[in-house]
C-alpha cells in the first residue's frame, strides 16, 4: 500500500530542493530520515517534514511494519511565482521572481519485482 504526503507552496525554489529529493528516492524511510536530519540545509528540513508526515500517515492508516517502508517517489514541482519590481537607475525596473515549490513524498511497503 502507498502512503502519501505533500507540502504545497513551500517557501523555496524547486531547483534548490530537487537534489535532496533525488538523494532519498529509493531508500528505506528510516535511512532517508536520518540522512536528511544531518544535512544543514533548509531544503533538507522541508523534505524531512514531508517525510515525517508520510510516516505519520502510514502509522495512522495501519501500516503493518513502519520499518519496511521505502521512499518510492519524492517529487518537487514548481509552484506559483510571485512577481515583484526592484527600482533601478534612470527610472528602470528589474523583475524579482519569488518562486515556490510543491513537494510530494510517497512511501510504499511492498517489494518491487526483481525484473523491474
Amino acid at each position: 500500500m502507498e502512503y502519501k504526503a505533500s507540502h504545497h507552496h513551500a517557501d523555496m525554489s524547486p531547483r534548490k530542493i530537487r537534489p535532496f529529493a533525488s538523494l532519498i528516492r529509493g531508500r528505506p524511510a528510516d535511512e532517508a530520515l536520518e540522512l536528511l536530519r544531518f544535512l544543514p540545509n533548509k531544503s533538507a528540513r522541508l523534505l524531512e517534514q514531508v517525510l515525517k508526515s508520510a510516516l505519520g500517515n502510514a502509522e495512522d492508516r495501519g501500516a503493518r511494519n513502519i520499518d519496511d517502508l521505502v521512499v518510492v517517489e519524492s517529487c518537487v514541482d514548481g509552484g506559483p511565482t510571485m512577481k515583484r519590481i526592484m527600482p533601478r537607475a534612470r527610472g528602470t525596473a528589474y523583475q524579482i521572481k519569488r518562486r515556490y515549490a510543491h513537494i510530494r513524498v510517497t512511501l510504499s511497503d511492498f517489494e518491487e519485482p526483481v525484473g523491474a
